[in-house]
């Protein structure tokens, strides 16, 4: 690639960023399916996968429930995704806020990523969970995408322990 076609792949893409809806649950199925097929074990079929994730979403994308995801359109077509839950705090009896957050299945199709997208959607929740009170944001990131989370804030704590309880 040469030095014009590197500019004009790191342009900004123009895109629209709004919640999702219930009816957007088979879109976004089919992103965590992209997100996911590689670093999976054992799969299940893409259809069967699309189907059961689907379920799930629609559940989670109602109104009153603690989970929000943003989608990011190019030309009206999703080119990525990104979830939040709040996680409820048992009451204190300071000012700390009760909240905390958890993002994951944050995920920008290859072919636009580094235009901006990610920090865009990764902005916009932010600014969800500080109007919603949180105290916390959480998330497990990769290592590529570690400098992003850096960019925008956050940094590797010594005081959080981890179990894995199944491989």
């Amino acid at each position: 690639m040469n030095t014009s076609e590197a500019v004009e792949n790191r342009k900004e893409v123009n895109v629209n960023l709004r919640l999702a809806k219930i009816s957007d649950a088979p879109v976004l199925a089919g992103l965590r399916y992209a997100l996911r097929r590689r670093t999976s074990g054992k799969q299940e079929s893409e259809a069967e996968f699309v189907e059961r994730c689907s379920l799930w979403m629609e559940d989670r994308l109602r109104d009153d429930g603690r989970w929000r995801c943003w989608v990011a359109e190019k030309d009206g077509t999703p080119v990525g995704n990104l979830w939040v839950q709040l996680v409820e705090k048992i009451p204190n009896p300071s000012s700390e806020p009760e909240q905390h957050a958890y993002i994951t299945n944050f995920y920008v199709r290859e072919g636009v990523r580094g235009r901006g997208i990610g920090s865009t959607l990764l902005s916009t929740a932010l600014d969800w969970c500080k109007a919603c009170q949180v105290h916390t944001v959480i998330l497990w990131p990769t290592e590529k995408s570690r400098s992003l989370y850096m960019r925008h804030g956050f940094a590797v704590r010594a005081d959080l322990l981890e179990l894995v309880l199944r491989e």
